[in-house]
């Protein structure tokens, strides 16, 4: 009989981040694969370890999901079915301009991990950061200026199984900052297992679109001239002061020149992120938007008032009282301006994720169970009836643009010619754009109001 944690992979929904490796003691490797993402290994595994890893896994369909764990972890605080349970919720972003270029947006993630480090709460943060080979990767911080090395969101897959196994038992107090999934299979592992419970103290979730192959940055980089082989190094969030902060740029660095090539992420093709190019298959099956299992969540404020300022905003969403408390220290001292939000502004704030994660979910899980497809147990219910016809089309046809990315891309590195890639997925966007324009009153409207808050953000700088 094939095992829960066999189906996830046998299914292509393993999402590579580690929990089964550390929850075995690295009995269940986590590996990269060919086309760019992790994927447990599970040839060998003992009957034992592959029921322990399920239940350290984020898609078994056995494992805690983020009500139960919530509910264990913050008894007691108001909840939304949208975001989770939540202490305190706001929009912010640090005052001193002149780091913001160095964070993806308003810089409160390095802020508390720092303060975590500083006030003596951790001796080290488990983060993504620049390694050698590949390009990002976790690993283990223990200073102020290794955490701001790891700045900036890293568009690339990583795993945290080796990182965490390299400092079980070890006695030191860890944060550990991860997407949603991660997050709650960090909070699976810690249950799992005492000694990594002991040492994780404090889950940093980063609200997550979905996840991407390290194909993602070779298409971009390859576009701009670099190709794979030659890639040292990319920056997906690279701020222009001109412009909003949705208006980034991509930047590659090649390893025989040692120069940058950039250009505006949204002129590139797939640099939509909604087009879903090179999305890893288990993101179709999480319905978490805000990390529900973190204590502290942290991402982009998408808000006309807040998109319309380059600088880049956070919204937030705190769930335990000591993150709180050091949030409202830094406010009170200066650090970060921040206005307070209601549930239903934060929701807002991800509408677009809203609609692949809940939407959309339910879609895919009826097509599944209509094509007889095994797939995990969700919150969401599936089914058709709460999307027009022509949205369901539309959520089959992000799916299909994620599966051809993936294959075309493979194609195109073995035949060293981009344009194998470009030419299979240029015609799929292309009918996506179609089906998505925004009706041109829509537009207008949200034309208007980016007018009207850059009209607001000039009046408060010349007061």
């Amino acid at each position: 009989m094939t095992s829960p944690l066999e189906r996830v992979v046998e299914n292509g929904m393993c999402v590579g981040c580690g929990g089964c490796g550390v929850a075995t003691n690295g009995r269940i490797p986590v590996t990269l694969r060919p086309r760019g993402y992790y994927e447990a290994d599970l040839t060998g595994a003992s009957t034992e370890d592959l029921a322990t890893g399920a239940r350290a896994c984020p898609f078994s369909g056995v494992s805690k999901n983020e009500d139960e764990i919530a509910e264990a972890v913050f008894p007691g605080l108001e909840s939304d079915k949208r975001t989770g349970t939540y202490r305190s919720m706001f929009a912010g972003r640090l005052t001193d301009d002149s780091v913001l270029p160095d964070s993806s947006s308003g810089g409160l993630t390095t802020w508390i991990i720092r303060r975590l480090l500083k006030e003596g709460d951790v001796d080290g943060v488990i983060h993504v950061a620049g390694t050698e080979s590949p390009i990002f990767g976790y690993v283990v911080s223990h200073t102020d200026e290794e955490i701001l090395a790891g700045r900036k969101s890293k568009y690339h897959p990583a795993t945290f199984a080796e990182a965490l196994n390299s400092v079980r038992g070890n006695g030191n107090r860890y944060a550990i900052v991860g997407v949603p999934c991660a997050i709650r299979s960090a909070r699976l592992v810690a249950a799992e297992d005492q000694v990594i419970g002991d040492q994780l103290k404090y889950f940093i979730g980063i609200v997550c679109g979905h996840l991407k192959s390290s194909a993602y940055a070779e298409s971009f980089a390859w576009q701009l001239g670099v190709e794979p082989d030659d890639l040292e190094t990319v920056d997906f969030r690279i701020k222009d002061p001109g412009l909003t902060s949705r208006q980034y740029s991509f930047g590659a660095k090649s390893r025989r020149t040692g120069e940058w090539v950039t250009k505006q992420t949204l002129s590139l093709v797939g640099g939509s992120w909604g087009h879903a190019v090179f999305q890893l298959n288990a993101c179709n099956y999480c319905d978490d938007v805000f990390a529900e299992t973190a204590d502290v969540v942290v991402g982009d404020a998408w808000l006309s008032k807040y998109e319309v300022d380059w600088r880049g905003t956070n919204v937030v969403i705190t769930r335990n009282e000591r993150i709180d408390a050091l949030f409202t220290e830094g406010a009170a001292a200066g650090e970060f301006v921040y206005d307070e939000l209601d549930v239903d502004a934060v929701a807002r704030t991800q509408g677009g994720n809203f609609r692949h994660r809940r939407e959309g979910l339910a879609v895919r899980l009826a097509d599944d169970d209509k094509a007889g497809r095994w797939h995990p147990e969700k919150r969401v219910a599936p089914g058709y009836d709460h999307v027009t016809p022509e949205r369901i089309e539309l959520i089959r046809n992000r799916r299909r643009i994620s599966e051809v990315s993936h294959d075309a891309f493979a194609e195109a590195k073995a035949a060293r010619d981009l344009k194998v890639y470009l030419n299979a997925i240029q015609p799929l966007i292309s009918d996506y754009q179609n089906q998505t324009k925004m009706p041109f009153r829509i537009r207008l409207r949200n034309k208007i109001q980016r007018e009207l808050w850059k009209a607001v953000g000039r009046v408060r700088r010349t007061r």
